[in-house]
C-alpha cells in the first residue's frame, strides 16, 4: 500500500504584515497527521528579502505564493488545500484565479473573502474606512515616495486589544518582535478589476468563522458569507482574529476534516 496516499498538501497564507512564521502551531498538528505543509512568506513578509518599496502590485505582493504554485504539477494528487488568514484571503483567491486547477479549496479563516463582481480589495477597504482612524491605535499607516497605495505596521496595542484578545501572551509576545511593514489590499494595490468566474469563481470555497474576533468582528465575517456564499461555513465560537493561537487545535482538526472531504 501506498504510505502517502491518504496524505494530503496544505499551503498556509498570513494576514497582513505577519508571516509564515504566525503558522508554527497548526503546521506542526497538521504534519504531525501526515500531512505536507507549506507555509508560505509574501513579498516583504517574515523572512522574505523582498523590500516593501518594490510592491506595487497585488501580483507583487504575491509573487511567492504564485511561484510555488507554478513550481506544482498538475495532477490530482498535486492539488492543495489554500489556507488564508485574515487579508491572506485577498492574495489566496488572486492566486486561485490563476491557477484554479492546482486548488482543491480555500479555506478562509476569519478572512476577506472576495466576489467575482467587486474588485478583491473591496470587503478589506469596506472593512478599514468604516470606523474612526482611532480605531487603529498605535498602528502605523504610511505611504511611499508619493505612490496611492497605503502600508501599515500593526502596532502592539493594536494586536493586543484587536488580535490577540484571547491569544496566549508569549504569542503576542512573539509577534511584536517578529510583523513587518505590509501593503493594504485596497485597490489603489489591486486595481478594480475583479476576479473571474472561471478561475476563482470555479473553486471550492469553506468559510471558518471565528466567534470572538474583534479585528474582523463575526458580523462582518456573516456579511462576507451572505454576499458570496460558500460551499460550506465551520465556526470556531471562542476563537480571536488569531485562531491559529488561539484555538490552533480546533482550526486544526476542521482543517484536516476540510482535507477528508474535499481533497
Amino acid at each position: 500500500m501506498d504510505k502517502n496516499k491518504d496524505q494530503k498538501r496544505f499551503v498556509l497564507v498570513h494576514g497582513i504584515c505577519h508571516g509564515a512564521w504566525c503558522w508554527y502551531k497548526v503546521k506542526t498538528q497538521l504534519e504531525a497527521a501526515g500531512h505536507s505543509v507549506t507555509a508560505v512568506d509574501l513579498a516583504a513578509s517574515g523572512v522574505n528579502t523582498t523590500r516593501v518599496e518594490d510592491i506595487h502590485t497585488l501580483k507583487d505582493y504575491c509573487k511567492p505564493l504564485l511561484e510555488y504554485l507554478s513550481s506544482l504539477g498538475s495532477g490530482e494528487d498535486d492539488k492543495v488545500i489554500l489556507v488564508a488568514h485574515s487579508m491572506g484571503g485577498v492574495s489566496a483567491s488572486y492566486a486561485a484565479d490563476i491557477y484554479p486547477s492546482k486548488i482543491a479549496a480555500i479555506v478562509f479563516t476569519a478572512s476577506f473573502m472576495p466576489d467575482t463582481t467587486n474588485p478583491p480589495g473591496f470587503f478589506f477597504e469596506k472593512l478599514i474606512t468604516s470606523g474612526p482612524q482611532e480605531n487603529w491605535l498605535d498602528t502605523v499607516i504610511t505611504k511611499h515616495d508619493g505612490r496611492p497605495q497605503e502600508f501599515a505596521l500593526f502596532g502592539p496595542k493594536f494586536m493586543a486589544k484587536c488580535l490577540y484578545t484571547l491569544s496566549p501572551v508569549h504569542d503576542l509576545e512573539l509577534a511584536k518582535t517578529l510583523v513587518r511593514v505590509n501593503p493594504f489590499t485596497t485597490t489603489d494595490l489591486t486595481g478594480t478589476k475583479s476576479l473571474s468566474e472561471e478561475g476563482y469563481g470555479s473553486v471550492t470555497r469553506i468559510y471558518i468563522v471565528c466567534g470572538e474576533d474583534v479585528g474582523v468582528p463575526r458580523e462582518f465575517q456573516l456579511e462576507m458569507i451572505k454576499n458570496f456564499p460558500p460551499n460550506e461555513v465551520m465556526e470556531i465560537k471562542d476563537a480571536d482574529h488569531m485562531a491559529m493561537f488561539s484555538k490552533p487545535q480546533e482550526l486544526s482538526a476542521l482543517l484536516l476534516e476540510i482535507a477528508d472531504k474535499y481533497a
